[in-house]
């Protein structure tokens, strides 16, 4: 068990409230808060789950956390998620495990946002984690020489020697960069090439991040944050 991350996810779990529609994360810091989640339902918490992959699905259905699609709520009021990497001005890569897209979708959805993850994962600038981008299996070839010819380092993820394909069907291209990252300035090259359906950065979308340590939590709140 990682203690580190444990910590951070069961502390981010102490802001969840009674009647909330709650974002469930994908990963193994996540992970831990679907687990302390589950505690308090059969404890007599209510809440509408709303999940960003098969895994988590299939892991909150097992704690008996009453679930909902993202079709079926108005909102979510809060979202609990991991992160690959996230610095100082609460920009952060995810996609790791592949949900990105669906990990993107719910964030924007989500009037409040909480990252959690131990103290590897706050960097001082972003580029050391592979940047992830899901694409259209249609024409990936060209997708990937397209990239290449950015100077963008890309490669098809791969498992079992064959394309991983994510819950929506598609293919995830990393991107090996060198740090730190030009965030603004790579999501303008991303977006400008057909058969990129998103990339993995989250740019200062949280109200706070939770960071776990050996001798506990630590808290760090976006002050820059406007609730939706």
């Amino acid at each position: 068990m990682d203690h580190k991350k444990k910590t951070a996810a069961e502390k981010a779990a102490e802001y969840v409230e009674d009647g909330m529609v709650v974002g469930l994360g994908t990963g193994s810091t996540a992970y831990y808060s679907i687990k302390k989640l589950g505690e308090m339902v059969a404890n007599g918490l209510f809440i509408k789950a709303v999940t960003t992959s098969h895994a988590t699905e299939k892991l909150a259905g097992s704690l008996n956390i009453p679930m909902f699609s993202v079709d079926e709520v108005a909102g979510i009021d809060l979202l609990i998620d991991g992160v690959d990497e996230i610095d100082k001005n609460f920009n952060a890569i995810k996609g790791g495990g592949g949900a990105l897209f669906r990990e993107k979708l719910i964030a924007r959805l989500s009037k409040r946002i909480i990252w959690i993850m131990d103290d590897s994962k706050y960097v001082d600038a972003l580029g050391g984690f592979p940047l992830p981008v899901e694409i259209l299996p249609f024409g990936h070839t060209h997708t990937l020489k397209k990239l290449h010819r950015m100077a963008l380092n890309p490669s098809l993820r791969l498992k079992d020697e064959e394309p991983f394909i994510t819950d929506n069907g598609n293919y995830i291209i990393d991107l090996h960069l060198q740090k730190p990252v030009a965030a603004e300035e790579l999501i303008r090259k991303l977006d400008s090439v057909t058969g990129v359906l998103e990339h993995g950065l989250f740019l200062n979308m949280c109200e706070r991040i939770i960071i776990g340590k050996n001798e506990g939590v630590e808290v760090l709140e976006n002050k820059a944050f406007i609730p939706k």
